[in-house]
């Protein structure tokens, strides 16, 4: 197949810049070339943000959070920006979705799935906003001594470090930069390398709605010099991070000497189990085979890449697992019966057949295992059956189209298969029993559990467990996150001694 997207770039267009730095666009000799991974043509180039470039981004949003006005704005202030910016990203949903499938290879028939949409991104920003006037302290009594109130109050944490992945820009972005901008924090966003497009132009419209200068400011360019001099610069107060545990754990180590304080969302093995009473086996099977193979192609946190299935239902959830990785298509992520996303670049490629090959020696491959000839990094969906739940398979996060199917005889053999894992992030589970069902949510070791059906919601604290990070972003929890508690002790006399 011959394929290429230049006739999409030409239509679509490219933001033009790459840095912005306290309201003022910048371009650097160093450029990064984009090279799509569903064709393999350079799409596009942006800055490459030098140490030099990270400190005056930071030092930008430094003097903002220390002198300049979003940090003291009236909370209608704050309200009505974001809800704008709500507003236009909605207006231009259909600009960013094909930005992104020209950044990351989405393809645009999976834009409308809810937790990749721009609509998402819009609505965690609306629901953030609602949260800016409800930051209150309490008032309490004096414990001990004299007349006296004890406040406390919430206050802006300072400047933060949001450092995004490539695989769901739109609600990645806006889970990091709606708290922290509802609480009146300042920020530098690192896009990924391989999906920087998207998100210039999310903060072209962040400016439109009014967002101040300084607020917030973008440096582009890889983990390293870019993310790295930003997550080591001694004035960011706060790093933000999704993607792999060893990053996570540089960004921990960094952190140590300014006791930044940190977020970190680091993936995951989520299981699905499925016991016989589910209420229908191959609607399961379908919905955990859709986590790992379409859109992402299981380049996405929290697939279910693991399928714990009883043995009195196993041959039914394979026979249908394997009938919609069998349906899945691949090409231009334009095209509306393209169903799947390359993997994103030859070395994650490399990476996951590695892994294909070498399950191949211990558990049976019922269908994929290869990579698409002739087409990108597409890799085809791939199930292994009777996998070891201490195999490779089933412990490390893949990151590609690949189920592992464990199979289990009762309850307390499902739940402990569950949990033997060091990532706890998501689950799912399949039965018609509601005691058995809240019995097993409250058993997995797991920051989100969904029962007959999965989601992400603006409005609920989503992180995980264990090495799956530290944490939670959506929801209440995200917000405070971005704010630091002071208590104010208020003596009530007269006159202040």
């Amino acid at each position: 197949m011959t394929l290429s997207l230049a006739p999409h770039v030409a239509r679509v267009g490219l933001p033009g810049q790459g840095i912005l730095i306290d309201g003022r666009w910048r371009t650097t000799e160093s450029a990064w070339t984009h090279i799509h991974p569903a064709t393999g043509e350079a799409i596009g180039e942006f800055p490459v943000a030098s140490e030099s470039d990270v400190d005056s981004a930071v030092r930008a949003a430094r003097t903002a959070f220390d002198e300049g006005t979003w940090p003291r704005a009236r909370a209608t202030t704050r309200i009505k920006t974001l809800h704008r910016y709500a507003a236009l990203l909605r207006e231009h949903a259909d600009e960013l979705r094909a930005l992104q499938a020209l950044d990351n290879s989405v393809p645009l028939s999976f834009g409308g799935i809810y937790a990749t949409s721009v609509e998402a991104a819009a609505d965690v920003f609306e629901h953030h906003a609602g949260w800016i006037d409800k930051a209150g302290g309490e008032t309490l009594p004096p414990y001990q001594g004299g007349d006296h109130l004890a406040l406390t109050f919430r206050e802006p944490l300072g400047v933060v470090a949001a450092i995004l992945p490539w695989n769901a820009p739109f609600l990645l972005y806006a889970q990091k930069v709606a708290p922290a901008l509802a609480a009146g924090c300042t920020v530098v966003v690192k896009p990924s390398e391989y999906a920087t497009f998207t998100v210039l132009r999310m903060v072209e419209l962040l400016h439109e709605a009014g967002l101040p200068d300084g607020v917030l400011n973008v440096v582009t360019g890889p983990g390293d010099p870019t993310g790295e001099a930003l997550v080591t610069h001694p004035m960011v107060d706060k790093v933000s991070f999704t993607g792999s545990r060893a990053v996570g754990r540089r960004i921990v180590e960094a952190s140590a000497g300014t006791l930044k304080r940190v977020s970190l969302e680091l993936g995951g093995k989520s299981p699905t189990l499925v016991f016989p009473d589910a209420p229908d086996i191959g609607l399961a099977a379908m919905t955990t085979m859709g986590t790992v193979t379409m859109g992402l192609s299981g380049q996405a946190c929290v697939a279910h890449t693991r399928a714990l299935v009883h043995r009195d239902c196993y041959d039914e959830f394979l026979a249908a697992a394997a009938m919609l990785a069998g349906a899945i298509t691949y090409g231009d992520p334009f095209d509306p019966t393209v169903l799947a996303a390359p993997l994103i670049n030859p070395k994650q490629l490399d990476r996951v057949i590695g892994y294909i090959d070498r399950g191949k020696d211990s558990a049976r491959l019922v269908i994929g295992g290869s990579k698409v000839d002739g087409v990108g990094n597409f890799v085809q969906p791939t199930i292994f059956a009777d996998v070891d739940n201490t195999a490779e398979l089933a412990q490390d996060e893949i990151f590609g189209p690949v189920l592992a199917v464990v199979p289990f005889g009762d309850e307390d053999e499902a739940i402990r298969l569950a949990n033997a894992t060091e990532y706890g992030l998501g689950a799912g589970i399949y039965t018609t029993d509601n005691r058995r069902a809240f019995r097993v949510a409250r058993a997995l070791r797991a920051g989100t559990v969904g029962i007959n059906g999965f989601q992400v919601e603006p409005h609920l604290p989503f992180g995980g467990f264990k090495q799956s990070g530290l944490g939670r972003e959506g929801g209440r929890s995200a917000f405070e996150a971005y704010t630091e508690l002071k208590t104010v002790l208020m003596p009530l006399t007269d006159e202040l001694m």
